[in-house]
Formats: C-alpha cells, sequence, structure tokens
C-alpha cells in the first residue's frame, strides 16, 4: 500500500496557511479538506497542493509527516512559492 505525506497551502483571512497530513489517497483527502470533513484546523478554507512524497509503509509516512510538522522554514518556503 502506498502512502503520501503531503502539505497543503491556503491564503485567506490571518495570511497564508500551511496543513500537514498523511493518507492513503490524496485527491480524495484533498477534497475532504475543501469539503470542510477533513481536519478541523482545515475547514473553511480553500486548500491545493503544495508537496507531496510517497512511501512504502504506513510508518515511514507517519514519520516524516512528523518531521515535517516541526520543519516551519520548509513549509514558510512552499508558501511563498505558491
Amino acid at each position: 500500500m502506498t502512502c503520501f505525506v503531503y502539505v497543503l497551502g491556503s491564503s485567506g483571512e490571518g495570511g497564508a496557511r500551511t496543513y500537514v497530513g498523511w493518507t492513503t489517497d490524496l485527491d480524495r483527502r484533498l477534497a475532504a479538506h475543501n469539503a470542510g470533513t477533513g481536519a478541523r484546523s482545515t475547514r473553511g478554507r480553500a486548500w491545493i497542493l503544495l508537496y507531496a512524497e510517497a512511501y512504502q509503509s504506513r510508518g515511514e509516512a507517519m514519520s516524516r509527516e512528523w518531521h515535517l510538522k516541526r520543519d516551519r522554514k520548509f513549509r514558510k518556503m512552499l508558501s511563498e512559492g505558491a
């Protein structure tokens, strides 16, 4: 099973934001975030996919997600380039 780690970006009231998560289906997960049924912190904003990586296991994806959530410099660079 392929797992993906992704970074979403959104700009709106309160400035630009990023969100990091993992999934097995990128298209479905992005649609869920934009429909307001994703994570609570993503509701009420329009999100675009800024970055994604593929992994062979859930454990690898979750580990990489943990690291990306703490890498604010990388996330800021992604959101400024969008």
